[in-house]
């Protein structure tokens, strides 16, 4: 059936062939052609070669940008509640850095004798730390502000009485310790 379809295409095309001999300098002609053609072709790969680079540093550059934007127009959580209560970050600012002052005071009392009341009392912070942070949330999201702000407040409270206690614990066992080693003797 094949062969059947080819020779009746070929019959239907005899006579419509181009049997002539090509014109003299064809060659020539047409191998100047190709090389007009490699040429436009080398140059366009070059401009290619060149835009592609910049292209993508220029892509990198808009993305960034971009995010970086992005990333600016998201108020922090700390600018949300200062717009909710001006109050209550003005008392943040300042129990915070009385806070940090006391735990750099723990800090320097480290011994091996006050080395676990001083651990537990870093992560009780910190989950009181975590507890006030989602104090901040609720607050942001709409709850009881007058409740949630005095909730806050205690939240500093306890922590700084925390410190204040531990402190005292600390300076009470130095005391004792320094009792103890002048009452005893070789």
């Amino acid at each position: 059936m094949e062969k059947d379809s080819i020779n009746k295409l070929f019959t239907n095309l005899e006579g419509a062939f181009d049997i002539n001999e090509p014109q003299e300098g064809h060659q020539n002609r047409f191998l100047d052609k190709l090389q007009e053609k490699e040429s436009v072709i080398t140059s366009s790969k070059k401009n290619i070669s060149f835009w592609k680079p910049l292209s993508i540093a220029a892509s990198i550059a808009l993305i960034s940008f971009l995010a970086i934007t992005g990333l600016n127009n998201e108020t922090t959580i700390e600018e949300q509640v200062a717009k909710i209560s001006p109050e209550v970050s003005k008392s943040q600012i300042y129990f915070t850095s009385l806070i940090e002052e006391q735990i750099k005071e723990l800090e320097k009392e480290n011994t091996p004798e006050t080395k676990k009341i001083i651990e537990d009392t870093l992560f009780q912070l910190n989950k009181l730390q975590k507890n006030y942070a989602q104090l901040e949330q609720d607050l942001i999201n709409g709850g009881n502000s007058k409740l949630i702000l005095s909730a806050m407040i205690t939240n500093f409270q306890t922590r700084i009485d925390l410190l204040n206690d531990v402190l005292n614990q600390v300076e009470t066992a130095k005391k004792l310790k320094n009792t103890y080693d002048e009452n005893f003797t070789i």
